[in-house]
């Protein structure tokens, strides 16, 4: 007997993508195919007084040069609709499109840029969002320059911090981030293709995000624009608001060329115009009781949501459920909030509001362990959220296994943190000084109440037996193809081989809603689920039918189809010729809607999501006292994950998890100045290599959950939360210092600054 799921399987696009065959945005061609480019403001906030294009529209070569004024709807955004596809009257951030072209080369494309005029007015900016909270609306349409405030209220932080023997308070702050995927934007817009009013393909997160951006745009029914996802070469959630404003852009040039369009970004236009990871600036205030029990927590986050809303509002409401950590606490008083800044705006990267929240509240766990003289260990022990518990949003955690003992206790013996951490609590002699530390985290898995939570895919089995399938969410390199593929296998009894997977289209795919927030497998995945079980009940009745058989509960194993009592009836493919002639129905649509959740805004409580995932990372580091270098040594990585469909996938996600959480730890940083970015470029923007890389332990721990495909939840984001953290708790107990403030660089470290400078003027 085989079975697909919970094992190793070969990635369905691995061949592709090894052998050089796999198409990206930029690998496209098309007949007659122009060039766009796009002229980028000078300024970070500044008005645009006049705009001459007469000289670049009489280049040779030139197809077609437009501004805002020839943008059909020129607003868009996912939450809010703020975002310019192009500056009209005034510039909000550096990144700002304000006028583009289309030609047949990039050489002339860029002599058309150099040849447009613009006259602009400069505005006095807001680069702080602590005084942007006081300054007049940077968005006249605005009352004022707060995106988004939630809260989350649950006893009486003032009773609590009355009855507590200890309180402490600490500020920490986080940086923006830059994604830093290997390949840039890029699409390529086809006009009057296949009965469309125009075809998107390429670099795209979201198709029907993208889609709905440029049906928006051109002012067209959803039915008219046609959007197809190419190979992806990376995202982490920043392929999303960037690509749909391309696209509106492509989109534009086509049509008014009645030519195929194609615009790839460069590094340097990539980096200025995308948006980042919220940087956030964070107040904690905790009390307890001298033997470490958790009493009250108050918190305060500001989020910089730069010139655009983008997915600040959403972004912040996971902040406002996460923001005490795992932990049990009776009293709790947060507020989250997001403004507008003119800096480059922010918005979905890998973590989505917990990264900054969990630096902040781990960090505070080992001060606080620190002041009673207790482990960081012991103090998470005594407070961490278990069966039956209650969350700091009021949910009571009695559907699934809360395992946060579970993860702890395993990364703690991988690594051999009880012993190191006595160890390195001794005084140490030399420059070279270790430290271990650790960090937990629980997060809600799916969009939560934030949105609607459903997903679709279509299962077509063909008559020789193979099946196609298509699903609403997109393959962006995080196995999706394959996991998909694995479950699909294992419910009709079939070798993975005969199953094609087929790219995410939108004139054909279910609207699934974006693939972000680790979704994919366990929303998406049931809906594979569903679309197997129609098919199977469908088969399964005609057979019953078809041989006489008093039961239709007929067994899908081994390619071949089995009576309840465990008899060989025919063959899966034997099966499918027969249905097939039979005019039997094997095209089926699984749709998929999440478990019931709520949340209330006014009351700052509910279920916001149906699960949980529980992780434990622990990170031993060595650092050079002399210099302030930093060298991450050892981490160990214990994620719960329901239930593995893919083990190996699964162990890539958690090395490149602790790889982006030690770049965002200790050398990531988009560098601002009054709103221009200083490096553009991966010269100047540092990310970890292969030399940075640590021996990297990674734990699968399985507790199936009962909402899940197989029991299987989410990986994707939760291995990328903690890193930061537990470097930083490793590097505050080799020095003595503790930094708040993101990243832990050189100077951090060598001089201990606990937090940066003020950025911006008003």
């Amino acid at each position: 007997m085989f079975s697909t799921v919970n094992k190793p399987a070969e990635r369905v696009d691995a061949y592709e993508k090894v052998t050089g065959r796999a198409k990206y945005g930029a690998d496209l061609q098309f007949a007659g195919m122009l060039y766009g480019k796009v002229l980028r403001a000078k300024h970070p906030s500044a008005r645009i007084k006049n705009i001459n294009v007469d000289k670049a529209r009489a280049i040779p070569g030139v197809w077609a040069v437009m501004t805002a004024q020839d943008v059909f709807c020129n607003e868009i955004g996912v939450i809010i609709q703020d975002q310019q596809v192009l500056a009209k009257e005034r510039i909000y951030y550096i990144g700002d499109g304000v006028a583009m072209v289309a030609a047949e080369s990039l050489d002339v494309a860029a002599k058309a840029l150099e040849a447009i005029e613009v006259e602009y007015e400069e505005i006095e900016g807001i680069f702080d969002p602590l005084l942007s909270k006081e300054s007049n609306p940077i968005h006249p349409e605005r009352v004022s320059n707060e995106v988004v405030h939630h809260k989350l209220r649950k006893g009486n932080v003032d009773e609590g911090f009355a009855g507590s023997d200890v309180i402490i308070e600490r500020e920490y702050e986080t940086q923006f981030v830059e994604h830093s995927y290997i390949e840039p934007e890029a699409v390529v817009a086809v006009p009057h293709e296949n009965g469309s009013l125009v075809t998107i393909y390429g670099s795209v997160q979201n198709v029907f995000a993208t889609r709905d951006a440029v049906a928006r745009c051109l002012k067209a029914d959803l039915s008219k624009v046609r959007v197809v996802q190419n190979h992806i070469g990376g995202s982490f959630g920043g392929k999303d608001e960037v690509v749909s404003a391309m696209a509106c852009r492509a989109a534009l040039l086509a049509l008014k060329t009645g030519k195929p369009v194609k615009m790839v970004n460069t590094r340097e236009e990539s980096i200025v115009e995308s948006y980042k990871r919220h940087p956030y600036k964070m107040k904690y205030k905790v009390g307890a009781t001298k033997d470490g029990k958790l009493v009250a927590m108050e918190i305060e986050a500001i989020a910089d949501g730069g010139a655009y809303a983008c997915q600040t509002p959403f972004v912040t409401w996971r902040s406002v459920v996460q923001a005490t950590g795992p932990y049990e606490v009776p009293n709790v008083k947060t507020d989250t909030y997001g403004y507008y800044t003119n800096n480059v705006y922010t918005g979905a990267m890998r973590g989505y509001g917990s990264p900054q929240v969990i630096f902040a509240n781990e960090s505070l766990m080992d001060e606080l362990a620190q002041k009673l003289g207790i482990t960081p260990l012991e103090i998470r022990l005594k407070n961490i959220l278990k069966n039956g518990s209650v969350t700091a949003s009021g949910q009571k955690l009695d559907r699934h296994e809360v395992s946060l003992a579970e993860v702890m206790k395993k990364a703690a013996e991988a690594i051999g943190y009880e012993e190191k951490y006595r160890e390195y609590s001794k005084p140490q002699r030399g420059d070279k000084r270790r430290g271990i530390g650790m960090a937990i985290s629980f997060r809600g898995c799916s969009l939560g109440a934030e949105a609607v939570d459903a997903a679709g895919t279509v299962l077509s089995i063909q008559k020789d037996g193979s099946v196609y399938l298509y699903s609403g969410l997109a393959e962006n390199g995080q196995g999706l193809k394959t996991a998909f593929c694995q479950i699909a296998a294992e419910e009709l009894g079939i070798e993975m081989k005969h199953i094609t997977f087929l790219e995410a289209n939108t004139l054909i795919s279910p609207d699934s809603g974006s693939t972000v927030a680790s979704r994919s497998t366990l929303v998406g995945g049931n809906s594979v689920m569903r679309a197997v079980e129609s098919a199977k009940r469908a088969l399964s009745r005609f057979l019953a039918e078809e041989f006489g058989l008093p039961s239709s509960d007929l067994v899908f194993k081994e390619n071949w189809i089995y009576t309840p009592d465990g008899k060989k009836l025919i063959s899966f493919a034997e099966a499918a010729n027969k249905a097939f002639w039979a005019g039997v129905q094997l095209s089926h649509v699984g749709w998929y809607v999440a478990p019931n959740i709520y949340w209330d805004e006014e009351e700052g409580r509910g279920n916001p999501y149906f699960t949980y995932v529980y992780g434990c990372q622990i990170a031993e580091v060595e650092v050079d006292m002399g210099t302030g270098e930093v060298t991450v040594l050892n981490m160990a990585a214990a994620h719960d994950v329901g239930r593995a469909i893919n083990p190996e996938m699964l162990k890539g996600q958690i090395y490149g998890g602790v790889m982006m959480g030690l770049g965002y730890g200790i050398m990531e940083e988009v560098e601002t100045d009054e709103g221009y970015i200083a490096n553009t470029n991966f010269d100047e923007y540092i990310i970890p290599t292969s030399k940075d890389m640590p021996n990297i332990i990674p734990i699968i721990v399985e507790n199936p959950d009962p909402d899940g495909p197989f029991g299987a939840k989410s990986i994707g984001e939760p291995t990328l939360e903690l890193g930061a953290a537990a470097i930083a708790n490793a590097i505050a107990q080799a020095t003595g210092r503790r930094i708040r403030s993101l990243p832990l660089n050189l100077e951090r470290v060598l001089l201990g600054h606990p937090l940066r400078k003020g950025r911006g003027k008003k």
